[in-house]
């Protein structure tokens, strides 16, 4: 796919900021769940959103998938200003992106069989017949892979990796641009998780799908993403091109999610293993520094009380005032 292609999704400086109401007498908190995160997703390709929970990245989905509107920043999908459209547009957009749960024992009504699990949002959305509705229906439970005869079956007949086939099938009935999957794999055996994840590839190389994917597990991440952005505590904290961030990490966070990471540390990474020691600081009273000055064994007094700000640096963008250093450990090791 072209980096010339028009970019399925911009978003600028995004924030998302929520009111805590402490009782009737007390002023209330703000929690800034996402605190300024800008990126671009082209078609066919798959930006990896990774970080500990807490870090925002769900909240991030959620925007992304029009469930939320953002506090600030702005957010483009196919072209079209979503913050500041009419809600009409707003409703017409939301054809356009879907979701794939982190749970498909969850995810899916027990009580209807699959294929009026996937007729009912072409019957909800558009003016289709039923006959073409159930063609349709059909026609996509082939394409994840299922049998004609699961059409007449309920979700609670499938394996787990069969209910997250169906959930995908569901999301891909409205034909999207965009599709946002939340942790879409954490909840399956691991050798579903790799089924799935293939199956995710196919169908993104087939239809020209944009993927926001996003997930703790690293492993998953080297597997499916094109690109990945790194989040703390509602902060990007470096974001670039897979391969450029796997091989070479410049964030002190980084850096430790990978070294603990099993498969990664240990296959040709030089990266010592990394223990990351203290608490995830209260989003409602973030560090005035660094987000993560608090943990970072590398800390000086200037991250303790400025901010660093995302900047260029050997091939990505990163949020660090020394990771100079880890450019010059690098060069000495290769």
């Amino acid at each position: 796919m072209s980096n010339s292609a028009t970019p399925v999704v911009v978003a600028k400086d995004l924030r998302q900021v929520y009111t805590i109401r402490r009782g009737v007498f007390r002023q209330p908190d703000h929690l800034q769940a996402v605190g300024g995160v800008t990126f671009t997703v082209l078609p066919g390709k798959t930006l990896a959103v990774v970080g500990e929970s807490g870090c925002g990245k769900s909240t991030l989905a959620r925007m992304v998938s029009l469930i939320e509107t953002p506090t600030a920043g702005e957010l483009h999908l196919n072209g079209v200003d979503v913050v500041h459209a009419p809600k009409a547009e707003r409703h017409a957009l939301r054809r356009a992106v879907q979701l794939v749960f982190q749970n498909p024992y969850g995810s899916l009504n027990p009580r209807k069989k699959i294929g009026a699990i996937l007729e009912a949002p072409l019957e909800i959305n558009t003016a289709q017949s039923a006959p073409e509705c159930a063609e349709k229906a059909r026609a996509m439970l082939a394409l994840v892979g299922l049998r004609p005869e699961h059409y007449d079956r309920y979700p609670h007949m499938f394996s787990g990796g069969q209910r997250q086939r169906i959930a995908i099938a569901r999301a891909l009935m409205l034909k999207p641009s965009l599709i946002v999957a939340d942790e879409p794999v954490s909840a399956l055996d691991v050798s579903i998780q790799a089924q799935v994840l293939n199956l995710l590839a196919d169908l993104q190389q087939e239809l020209g799908l944009a993927y926001l994917f996003i997930s703790h597990d690293l492993g998953v991440v080297r597997h499916i993403a094109h690109d990945v952005l790194v989040m703390y505590l509602g902060h990007a904290v470096e974001q670039g091109e897979k391969k450029t961030i796997f091989s070479h990490p410049l964030h002190p966070y980084t850096r430790a999610l990978l070294a603990s990471t099993p498969g990664i540390v240990g296959s040709g990474s030089s990266l010592p293993r990394t223990v990351l020691t203290g608490e995830l600081p209260s989003p409602l009273n973030p560090p005035s520094g660094c987000v993560f000055s608090t943990r970072c064994p590398n800390a000086t007094e200037r991250c303790r009380v400025e901010r660093p700000l995302l900047r260029d640096l050997a091939g990505r963008q990163v949020a660090c005032h020394e990771a100079e250093q880890f450019t010059q450990t690098a060069a000495l090791q290769h």
